[in-house]
């Protein structure tokens, strides 16, 4: 009985860490896709534009699922030319169903690849696909090394607590973006509150605070 007691508690141990080594991952690649954002912005701006994909912290989750989808699939891979061209297909279908579910649910986009060569609906192009699959090589020979680091890390309480804290804080995130988006949609379409909570999102989520924050966003 002892024993079996023994092997569910490591059980539940062990799916535990998985789930916040997941989470954890996508944090760094939602941060590492904010960084990246400005790095391209500025390079082909000369501009300082802050990009964010959530209200609140230094998060493009776009680019956190990418990472997930690397972590669990491209890591699999060892050969660089085989994690390349999948990862291109990854990143050019994530970015598709990004921007289909984004005009979809808020009416909005936020890239539109229309005039590059070989764009998809605008959504995705051969362009960008080529940087998913380069950052699918560099996952696969840099960051997936670090990752495997995580299950040494999670194994300080301390860790374990602010990683709780931190999926809290990132469930209200993308819970209060995508309510204000909704609401802003809403606004649009000059449908008017219809609740406490909508007029608590009309108060504090203006459309010009939300313009501010998301600001290479464009109504479709």
């Amino acid at each position: 009985m002892g024993n079996k007691m023994e092997d569910c508690l490591k059980r539940q141990k062990k799916i535990i860490n998985f789930i916040m080594k997941i989470f954890l991952i996508f944090i760094i690649g939602s941060v590492f896709g904010f960084v990246a954002e400005i790095v391209y912005a500025f390079i082909y701006t000369r501009d300082l534009e802050i990009r964010r994909g959530l209200i609140y912290g230094p998060f493009i989750q776009i680019y956190g699922i990418g990472a997930l989808a690397y972590y669990l699939l491209i890591s699999k891979i060892k050969e660089p030319k085989k994690a390349f061209f999948i990862g291109m297909f990854m990143g050019g279908c994530m970015e598709y169903l990004f921007s289909f579910f984004q005009e979809l649910l808020f009416g909005t986009i936020s890239w539109d690849y229309t005039s590059e060569f070989l764009n998809v609906n605008g959504r995705t192009c051969f362009l960008y696909c080529l940087y998913w699959g380069i950052i699918a090589v560099l996952f696969l020979k840099i960051i997936y090394p670090l990752c495997m680091k995580l299950d040494i890390i999670l194994e300080y309480k301390q860790i374990k607590v602010l990683t709780v804290c931190l999926m809290l804080f990132m469930f209200f995130d993308i819970t209060i973006s995508c309510m204000a988006a909704v609401r802003q949609q809403e606004r649009r379409n000059c449908v008017p509150a219809n609740s406490k909570v909508d007029e608590f999102l009309d108060k504090h989520y203006t459309d010009t605070f939300l313009d501010s924050v998301y600001n290479n966003k464009k109504e479709v």
